[in-house]
């Protein structure tokens, strides 16, 4: 009896039977969608297929089908004709950029951000493990003619980092797991900083006036309590465009977007249980066993109640951040790495390609320059007694994120589309980032790894000592 009482709170016993398969198979689809392990993977393995056909006789296909196949729409005498590489790069990337601006918005708003003296270790660590890659990649190319290339290696990969970190499950400090994501956070925005900043051409300061100016227009609409998503995205849509067309790249749109969307609920939390609970003995009274479900006109309108305040529960940064981590984790960023992670090897005189200064400069700044940085600023901090290490978490572990922040990938790769034009510059530049973030992502796994197995041993010798004495 108790058993059967207790089934009747779970969700899966007011589905209909005929309902309860297509519901499992609903619910194991979204923990399939969020997991970042898995979503890593997949992107992993889309860059991999990529590398795979660009040395084969697929290739003028596959570059022709990115490269001359154009997009177009139509608004008035306005026709754009972008190809699909740039629809995937600039518009799609704006997707991925405005998930990375949702999860900038939390962390000031709700997570580590929000405390001055924790948020000091990891915004740090960033800038340390940003500054010190630029200045590796520049010894290596200062008088080569790429200098403008320092870019690339400041920025990691915080799909990456935060899927390799899953791969270790609970046995990984909560601390960590802030310091890190948190980390990723700042370094993101350094590098979209140093995007609009340093990698931005032929400025047009009219088309940029009207992105800023839709950008305010966003602001009025937080500031007046619109809480509705519909009106930020279709001005969001506007915003890309102006900054589009203002040189400034597009995918700093996603940014602004993302700080203006509401991060409040519309309701108040502390009442809404027992508004629900009134609401669902109404409900209850209104229910009549005798009727078919569609003349239950009384008790519909009740649940119908309940749903749409449940709906206006959920603030709008949480409800735009879950509709999108599905298509930008498992479909667009996937597809980015399937679009650029290709270098063309076959024919290719490969010790002039590893022997190049972006080559080297690149690979050294995120495989050395990056974890340095992030290590030597995290130590200073915690010595200065600026900042403590978070609760759990020992230098081994901080030794394993910072190489972990060398898995450059789709923003370094991201970078190098922006910072050169020449093809054999661009495969230079890419085949370093992959290599490093292979190396970086291994190490840097296997460190956090031994940590985890040392922990669990110090954990379990209380319990061996005990029974030794029993």
């Amino acid at each position: 009896m108790e058993k059967e009482n207790k089934n009747v709170h779970t969700t899966e016993s007011i589905f209909e039977p005929e309902v309860r398969k297509h519901h499992r198979r609903k619910k194991k689809l979204l923990e399939f969608t969020h997991s970042s392990t898995r979503a890593t993977m997949i992107m992993l393995g889309a860059a991999v297929l990529a590398l795979i056909i660009e040395n084969t006789p697929l290739l003028p296909t596959f570059g022709e089908f990115w490269n001359s196949f154009y997009l177009g729409i139509s608004i008035g005498s306005f026709e754009p004709h972008i190809s699909i590489g740039h629809f995937i790069n600039d518009f799609l990337m704006a997707l991925f950029f405005l998930v990375v601006g949702l999860e900038i918005k939390y962390e000031f708003t709700a997570g580590e951000l929000t405390n001055p003296r924790k948020a000091l270790l990891p915004i740090i660590a960033a800038v340390g493990g940003a500054v010190l890659p630029a200045l590796v990649y520049l010894a290596f190319n200062m008088g080569s003619g790429f200098e403008h290339g320092w870019g690339v290696p400041m920025a990691n990969d915080i799909a990456f980092c935060l899927g390799i970190l899953a791969l270790l499950g609970s046995r990984v400090p909560a601390g960590l797991r802030a310091f890190l994501s948190t980390l990723t956070i700042v370094d993101d925005m350094i590098a979209i900083l140093v995007i609009a900043v340093f990698y931005t051409a032929n400025l047009n300061v009219i088309w940029l006036a009207a992105g800023l100016a839709l950008f305010a227009v966003l602001i009025v609409l937080n500031r007046m309590h619109v809480y509705g998503l519909a009106p930020y995205l279709l001005i969001g849509l506007a915003l890309w465009v102006c900054i589009l067309l203002s040189g400034v790249h597009a995918t700093v749109a996603g940014v602004l977007v993302a700080l203006t969307i509401p991060a409040q609920s519309q309701v108040k939390l502390g009442r809404v249980n027992t508004w629900f609970e009134a609401k669902a003995q109404n409900a209850d009274e209104r229910y009549d066993p005798g009727q078919p479900d569609i003349a239950q006109k009384e008790y519909l309108e009740e649940v119908a109640q309940i749903g749409r305040v449940s709906r206006m529960t959920i603030p709008p940064i949480t409800q735009l951040d879950y509709f999108l981590h599905t298509p930008v984790y498992f479909v667009i960023l996937p597809l980015f790495a399937f679009a650029n992670a290709g270098v063309l090897l076959a024919g290719t005189d490969i010790l002039a390609l590893i022997m190049s200064p972006v080559t080297i400069g690149v690979f050294f700044g995120l495989l050395v320059g990056k974890p340095i940085g992030i290590f030597v600023a995290t130590w200073l901090t915690v010595k200065l007694k600026i900042s403590e290490l978070p609760d759990g978490v020992c230098w081994g572990h901080i030794l394993g994120v910072s190489i972990l922040g060398g898995v450059g990938f789709t923003m370094a790769i991201f970078v190098t589309n922006l910072a050169f034009t020449d093809p054999t510059t661009i495969a230079s530049a890419k085949i370093a980032i992959l290599a490093a973030s292979l190396v970086a992502g291994l190490i840097g796994f296997f460190i956090l790894r031994r940590e985890a197995l040392c922990a669990d041993c110090a954990d379990d010798e209380p319990e061996q000592l005990e029974a030794v004495a029993d």
